[in-house]
Parts: structure tokens; sequence; C-alpha cells
């Protein structure tokens, strides 16, 4: 059986495919990949393996984004810390989960599991995989302020930042209001076409992107309409998807 891992802690990714070889020794672990750039990169370039491990929350992103771009020919097995993320996504009987830290006994029911799909087509698989990334995208949000209680479209929304630990929404007028999500939470239930994630401090509305510029080390430098305060900085690895992302 071929393996590929994606999993951005190295302690994780070697944990995982020593309890694959002990479950069974023939496993061939293809590459264990450590952001989204380089999945992309990989299963645009190689064979896809027989099934693929994948943690969710990576270095430069979720690893939702690689399945934007590519659709695997083969199962796929999700790994995540946080259970949130298992139960919006994967409804679907044959795409399983593991929470961590990942258990032998677990591990063995999952390869287990694949054994039922290995007389599906390529066709199947790449549509499960398409429903796993189908879902309903919030159309406003409820903003406590004082006493009261303001519903907030998600059209009005300009972008999201964290400030002082707390999570805020700027409204395309230039209201700040607090919101009581975590940037990880909001970045799953935002429209993926119309939101992107910047860096671990802002996701921004397309519609807010005033300006983009080359910065150094291939980076960019983003400004956002109303103001952002500080230099915001898309990261080297992240550019690439940022720059798709504005193409779609």
């Amino acid at each position: 059986m071929k393996v590929v891992i994606i999993e951005d802690e190295a302690p994780a990714a070697r944990r995982l495919e020593k309890l694959l070889l002990e479950i069974n020794p023939s496993i061939h672990v293809l590459a264990v990949l450590e952001s989204v750039e380089e999945g992309v990169d990989w299963l645009n370039s190689h064979p896809h393996p027989d099934v693929l491990f994948s943690d969710i929350q990576l270095a430069d992103g979720i690893s939702f984004l690689i399945f934007d771009k590519i659709v695997p020919n083969c199962p796929v097995i999700f790994i995540t810390a946080f259970d949130q993320y298992a139960i919006r996504a994967f409804e679907v009987n044959s795409i399983d989960y593991l929470l961590k830290p990942i258990s032998k006994e677990l591990l063995e029911k999952s390869l287990a599991k694949l054994d039922s799909w290995n007389s599906k087509s390529d066709e199947s698989f790449g549509q499960l995989v398409q429903d796993v990334n189908i879902k309903k995208s919030k159309q406003r949000f409820l903003i406590s302020k004082g006493d009261s209680l303001i519903p907030v479209n998600t059209a009005d929304i300009a972008y999201l930042y964290t400030e002082d630990k707390a999570v805020m929404l700027r409204t395309n007028d230039g209201i700040s209001y607090f919101i009581n999500y975590s940037l990880d939470e909001l970045e799953q239930q935002l429209d993926e076409e119309q939101f992107f994630r910047l860096n671990r401090q802002v996701i921004t509305n397309l519609t807010a992107i005033s300006k983009i510029s080359n910065y150094f080390n291939g980076k960019l430098k983003v400004e956002l309409a109303p103001p952002f305060s500080g230099d915001l900085v898309v990261s080297r690895g992240k550019a690439p998807l940022f720059k798709s992302w504005l193409e779609r």
C-alpha cells in the first residue's frame, strides 16, 4: 500500500509512519509533505497514492485548500486535533478522520475501512472528496454589543482580524465589532471564493483589497479598505495560493 502523509509537525508525522508500519510492514510511505503548497506540487507531479493521510491545519493554511486545486483519485483520511472540523466536514462514510493523539487501535480500524473502498472507481473517489468540501457558508453573523444584538451580513464584512487576543470584525463602513469566534472557525464558515486568510492575524474579503505590492523575499504586501493598522504581509509560501485565489 502506497501512502502519502501531509503533516507539518515532524513528531506527529514520524509517529503516524511508525504506527502504519507496525500495523502493516508492507506499507510504503512515498512522501511526507508539510504544507498546502507542497501538497499541491506533489499531487500535481506524481501518481496519486493508495491513501492520503492529511492533517487539517498546516503552516500555510488548511489542507482543504489542497483539495480545492487537486481532486485525488484515492481515499483521504483526515487528521485533526479539533473535532469541529471532523463533525462539519466528514459526513461521508468513505472518508475517515482521526483525532490527535492517534491511537493504534483507531488507525487499524481506518486501514480496515479502506479495504471496502478498493473496488471504488477513480471517479467515485473524486466525487467523495468534492462532497467533503461542500459546506454551507454563513450569510450573516449575530454580533453582541452591550444589550443589543446586531446582524451583520457577510457581504458587509471588509475583514476579520485579531487584536489583543480578541477577534474583531470590521465592516465596509469602518465599524469594528468583537466576534465570538476564532479565525480558524471563521475560515471554515466563510465563503472561500470571497474570503481569504492572509496570515494568522487577518481574513479579508476580496472586495476590501485595495492594493497588492511585491515585498522582499517573495512576500506580498496587502493594503485594505478600510485601512488596517500596521503592515499586512502574505508569506512567501502562501503568496502563490493568494495569487491563484485572486485569479479564480
